[in-house]
């Protein structure tokens, strides 16, 4: 039998694993309220019946600074939740999903239309991607909720409020509070509607508690590994994997000034690149600055002696230390030398 999501955060704190947290509790008390609602979901007569319309089930945002435990506690609350049909995804992963079936749906005649989305009718194809995505899951949890884009921000409102009237129920973690969401972006008063819609079908549950636990283990943990030795890269891989926490590396795309950059080895605000993924091609201080604004940790791997026939490389390194220092995001680096001998 699946533990209830209260009885499992009680566990690792009797375990030792986490610290008694106020901020914690209320994010647990929040989702613990959800899932009885969902749970009473299953109760007979509680839906089912003819004579009233069901109460819409109100989802939760967590939002707070890293490190705080937001995923981890959505993780407890989703191996508990009571749904059959529920995901997991990290948010910048789903909205590429979703851009994916809108061009599918655009670009395909009534037969491809109708065998991927079981409809084909009509020039929208938000409605259908809605419906596709409804089928699929019921519960939505979100990771690293974060709109900066204007393609996702346009299509965001009209997609959860099909969404919600098809009872897909939504739990999302952010870094942001939902009134900064898109915030100074191209056309922002289009998004508002959105935001006001998040805060009436969400409750909101600030996690902001003192500690931060991810910033401790990288306190307490070796952070720059060098030579390039198989010793170090198992101290790099380790410490990689234990952020991770069971993570999946679901990757993310950067979109800045038109153009994409694949980064295949993400998950939530963690990243790892190798030195010449980011520094012997041709990148800016404008790619520099997004990637420090989309991840709060960099793992950077493979970084080699800055000989002088490596200039431009060397340029961009230094352009990109400095992005992630004024962001203040972490890096954990392995290079061939220290950074003196580089």
């Amino acid at each position: 039998m699946v533990q209830s999501l209260s009885t499992a955060y009680r566990e690792k704190l009797r375990a030792g694993e986490i610290k008694p947290d106020a901020a914690q509790a209320a994010a647990v008390e929040a989702l613990s309220r959800l899932e009885g609602d969902l749970n009473a979901l299953a109760e007979p007569g509680f839906v089912m019946s003819l004579f009233r319309k069901a109460r819409p089930v109100r989802g939760v945002y967590l939002w707070g600074p890293v490190g705080r435990g937001k995923s981890m506690i959505m993780d407890l609350f989703f191996e508990s939740a009571p749904v059959t049909r529920k995901r997991r995804v990290h948010f910048q992963a789903f909205m590429a999903e979703v851009h994916a079936l809108v061009g599918e749906w655009r670009k395909g005649d009534a037969a491809a239309r109708k065998a991927r989305f079981g409809q084909a009718k009509g020039d929208d194809p938000i409605p259908p991607v809605a419906d596709f995505i409804a089928e699929q899951a019921k519960l939505l949890c979100f990771d690293e909720f974060q709109v900066t884009d204007i393609a996702d921000a346009m299509i965001l409102g009209r997609l959860f409020e099909v969404l919600f009237e098809r009872g897909v129920v939504l739990v999302a973690t952010s870094n942001r509070p939902p009134d900064d969401l898109y915030k100074d972006g191209l056309n922002r008063q289009l998004f508002i509607p959105f935001i006001n819609l998040l805060k009436e079908r969400l409750d909101m549950v600030a996690v902001r508690g003192p500690s931060d636990y991810r910033l401790d283990r990288l306190r307490s943990a070796q952070v720059y590994f060098s030579p390039l030795s198989p010793e170090a890269e198992q101290g790099f891989d380790a410490l990689w994997n234990d952020l991770l926490g069971g993570m999946p590396e679901t990757g993310a795309t950067l979109e800045v000034l038109g153009r994409q950059i694949r980064l295949p080895r993400a998950a939530g605000g963690l990243v790892r690149a190798s030195f010449a993924s980011l520094c012997a091609t041709a990148l800016g201080p404008q790619d520099y600055l997004a990637l420090a604004e989309r991840f709060n940790t960099v793992f950077l791997e493979a970084i080699p002696i800055l000989t002088p026939d490596r200039r431009n490389e060397a340029r961009r390194f230094v352009t990109l230390i400095d992005a992630l220092y004024e962001a203040g995001a972490r890096l954990v680096t392995l290079a061939a030398a220290e950074p003196d001998a580089l």
